[in-house]
């Protein structure tokens, strides 16, 4: 469970898969943070259902966004949403889970396969950042006293083992996606430039790697239950510090190599 979190959380992508049992995991904990903000494409579509589900036995604590990733326009309108609703106008957490993927092999992949893709893989989690910013400034600005945390201030970026190129020569042949690979690479730039930019107002940026995990995504071969994946996950998140600041981790703190 979500031991270690609180105050008020924003997750991205968060009405299946990683992004929907990370919801859940937090809401059903027994401390949960005061507000949790899903962040869905599509709140009234047919994919929606189960996160609906989930609010609405929850109705105090969940908030259901309307908010795309890949629409600038959509991701200001939500960060204005979320704003007034916020606690003392200050959120804790931003987890940028929100990402695609596409069948993706050289010669499956064109200017839109990768463009597409970049876009809600790299540009979405730049821009809620940005958005989001004042938020997540006003939060660390109230704790200012305490170290970087997830409690505090932060961004979780979520990436993937198969954004390292160090190791892309040890499992390219079983997953050759190049339009995913390299948006999960420039996620890695992406946290790296964000860490240094925010690390003097005390937010902590880190990238994890859930796992290779049961979703639509990840398939039904994957071996790691969306369960496991985030409870091992938030156990992270808890135990997050500045050492941690720049860094890609896996689901159980383990360093990644870029």
């Amino acid at each position: 469970m979500a031991s270690g979190m609180c105050g008020s959380i924003l997750v991205t992508g968060s009405n299946r898969g990683i992004g929907l049992e990370l919801v859940r995991q937090m809401a059903e904990s027994p401390s949960p943070p005061s507000q949790i903000f899903a962040g869905c494409r599509n709140p009234d579509g047919p994919n929606a259902k189960d996160l609906k589900e989930l609010a609405q036995r929850h109705q105090k604590l969940i908030t259901i966004v309307c908010l795309d990733t890949s629409s600038e326009s959509s991701v200001r309108e939500a960060a204005k949403q979320v704003g007034s609703r916020l606690n003392n106008g200050a959120l804790n957490l931003l987890i940028n889970n929100a990402g695609i993927n596409v069948p993706g092999t050289l010669s499956e992949s064109g200017q839109k396969e990768m463009v597409d893709v970049f876009v809600t893989n790299t540009v979405g989690p730049m821009l809620v950042s940005k958005e989001f910013l004042p938020y997540l400034k006003k939060a660390a600005a109230q704790l200012g006293s305490q170290e970087m945390s997830c409690r505090k201030s932060a961004v979780i970026n979520i990436s993937t083992l198969l954004s390292s190129i160090e190791k892309c020569h040890t499992n390219f042949a079983f997953a050759p996606m190049y339009p995913y690979r390299v948006s999960k690479a420039a996620v890695n730039m992406l946290t790296r430039c964000l860490a240094e930019d925010l690390k003097s107002d005390g937010i902590l940026v880190t990238a994890i790697h859930p796992g290779w995990v049961q979703t639509d995504m990840g398939g039904s071969q994957a071996p790691l239950p969306a369960e496991d994946s985030v409870k091992g996950m938030l156990k992270v998140f808890a135990n997050l510090t500045e050492k941690d600041a720049g860094n890609l981790l896996d689901w159980e703190g383990n360093p990644i190599p870029w």
